[in-house]
């Protein structure tokens, strides 16, 4: 089995990241591989840099189809170009916002996800309507760390999760959060733990 994980950003760390932290979540005899696209957008926070990226992810998940690779996952909670990469390839394409709140959804009743900068909401919540998730959700909150300041200082993304998850639990009724952005990969554990040591112990999901 060979799964290839396509962060739709210019920066080849971000497949490095992607690669290591993917890979030590993948059964025996499965090989993940990482790529960033070409042309694109540093970061993802608005519609404009989705749609800059998109033409980078398409590329992407055609050569991996073509390479004799098993499935995709698009590494963003935007989940860009993930409808137009499944009209392209018959390879199996996963959006991680798509797939973490329809788990969130199975989990429990409701669910609150923490994005990166206010800006951001309105693009989380109309995902939750694209979705048809809008009844699970109990809201969206921003831990205000643009995405390329979250490599800079862990343990602020990690107390600012907290610090907004617990707040999703305790006022906005959350049972599960999820953090809002890959660039917050491998930090659910953290966060999770956090949460409990605050009184609130809900499931975090790793997007």
């Amino acid at each position: 089995m060979q799964i290839r994980v396509i962060v739709p950003v210019i920066g080849e760390h971000w497949a490095e990241e992607a690669r290591e932290t993917y890979g030590a979540l993948a059964r025996p005899g499965t090989a993940v591989s990482a790529v960033v696209i070409e042309k694109g957008p540093a970061s993802i926070e608005t519609h404009r840099d989705e749609v800059l990226a998109i033409p980078g992810v398409l590329f992407e998940v055609r050569k991996a189809e073509q390479q004799g690779v098993d499935a995709a996952v698009i590494d963003c909670m935007g989940d860009p170009g993930l409808d137009a990469a499944r009209e392209l390839v018959s390879i199996p394409v996963v959006g991680p916002a798509q797939a973490s709140m329809h788990l969130a959804a199975i989990l429990a009743h409701r669910f609150s996800v923490i994005t990166i900068l206010e800006q951001t909401i309105p693009l989380v919540e109309q995902q939750v309507v694209r979705y048809g998730l809008t009844g699970k959700l109990a809201s969206v909150r921003a831990v205000n760390i643009p995405v390329l300041e979250l490599e800079e200082d862990k343990e602020r993304v990690v107390e600012a999760l907290i610090e907004e998850g617990a707040r999703a639990v305790e006022e906005d009724g959350a049972h599960v959060v999820i953090p809002g952005c890959t660039g917050m990969i491998g930090l659910a554990r953290r966060v999770q733990e956090g949460l409990a040591a605050r009184g609130c112990p809900v499931p975090v999901i790793e997007p």
